[in-house]
């Protein structure tokens, strides 16, 4: 259990450093972002051990349920690129004049 939760932290941190690497202008302060990814990945960890059930050897499953939540996480931190990704307001239709 201890090998599972330390991994899970280190692969959320991991996830969370390459996403502040990358899309650090859409993401709030770095502190932030490492503290969320990591502790994503620790419930994932707990979540992905408690569905697979005690005295299973689900390592590997473990660390992809910690990565995927991590992701979600993280994925809810992100703010818009810029614009909106609604389209522009148009003016309410009329009928065009003859002439």
């Amino acid at each position: 259990m201890l090998l599972e939760a330390l991994g899970s932290a280190l692969l959320g941190l991991g996830l969370s450093a390459a996403a502040v690497r990358v899309l650090g202008g859409r993401l709030p302060s770095p502190r932030l972002v490492l503290v969320s990814g990591v502790l994503g990945a620790l419930f994932g960890a707990y979540l992905t051990h408690f569905a697979m059930g005690p005295g299973h050897s689900t390592l590997p499953a473990t660390f992809i349920g910690a990565v995927l939540v991590s992701a979600v996480v993280l994925s809810l931190l992100l703010r818009p690129n810029g614009r909106s990704g609604r389209p522009a307001r148009r003016a309410p239709f009329s009928v065009p004049s003859g002439g």
